[in-house]
């Protein structure tokens, strides 16, 4: 892979990632932490190693994202600790597969709290304080390709994750100008739980040939486009959704199109 010496400078900076302790999350977190900044990360439990780069840890915060006194718990531990807060990056989310014939009302509800309200409630009270800040702040929302296309097996995140873009765009044009909003919609991502979704390494390089690079994203290609979003680079970026998926997905009918093939002998 290329080699990521550009210089994302921000120190002094203070960053909460949702979720950040493992897969996508972690990504992320390191890729702030290498670029200087204080990263605050929450989830349900503390992972067995925290994220850190120069011998320097993220701090943890254990919370449910979907519990509103909990985020409020977060957002006063990076503030009471480092008396800012320049960046938030909605992370936390997913959905295990249901097929919407027949997943339950409590379960589509569930899936729609973690993925569209969470954020939402999450980034009210991380605005709240940026909006006191002469420097404002950005706030980051990490989508999905399963909001822009359909979504089959997982129709209530497909529909949370569109949300998700949609709420992108109206807190951009609200916050403004002291604060960014933007979102990265991301495509496959090889992490721990990889196997879960495309089966053993032989299904992963089945799927990965799918790819128009020809590989899934690995958890710090959006730990970069995070840290763009967050740095001076994007001043003038908000209310846009930036697509991270290797290109995408081949038309499926590039797969079984013949072409020539109504040609009749002799023509």
């Amino acid at each position: 892979m290329p080699s990521r010496d550009l210089a994302f400078d921000l120190s002094g900076q203070v960053v909460i990632v949702t979720g950040g302790g493992r897969g996508v999350g972690r990504g992320i977190s390191e890729r702030f932490l290498e670029a200087g900044a204080e990263v605050v990360i929450c989830g349900r439990h503390r992972p067995a190693a925290l994220p850190e780069a120069g011998g320097r840890p993220a701090v943890f915060a254990e919370a449910d994202v979907r519990e509103l006194e909990q985020i409020e718990s977060v957002v006063a531990t990076a503030t009471g600790r480092f008396g800012r807060l320049d960046v938030l990056v909605n992370n936390a989310g997913g959905a295990p597969p249901a097929e919407a014939a027949t997943a339950s009302p409590r379960f589509s509800e569930a899936i729609l709290r973690l993925n569209l309200i969470a954020p939402l409630h999450f980034a009210q009270r991380a605005n709240a304080v940026m909006q006191q800040q002469e420097e404002g702040g950005v706030i980051v929302n990490i989508a999905s390709v399963s909001g822009i296309r359909p979504s089959p097996g997982a129709a209530a995140y497909g529909a949370a994750k569109a949300g998700l873009l949609n709420l992108t765009q109206t807190l951009a044009v609200e916050w403004a100008p002291r604060v960014r909003v933007n979102a990265v919609t991301a495509g496959m991502i090889r992490t721990e739980q990889s196997h879960l979704h495309y089966g053993d390494e032989a299904g992963i390089r089945a799927v990965s040939a799918t790819v128009p690079l020809g590989r899934l994203a690995e958890p710090r290609d959006v730990g970069d486009v995070c840290l763009f979003l967050a740095s001076p680079f994007a001043s003038y970026v908000s209310g846009a959704s930036i697509l991270v998926h290797g290109g995408g997905e081949k038309p499926a009918y590039l797969g079984v199109a013949k072409p020539g093939a109504a040609k009749t002998a002799g023509s």
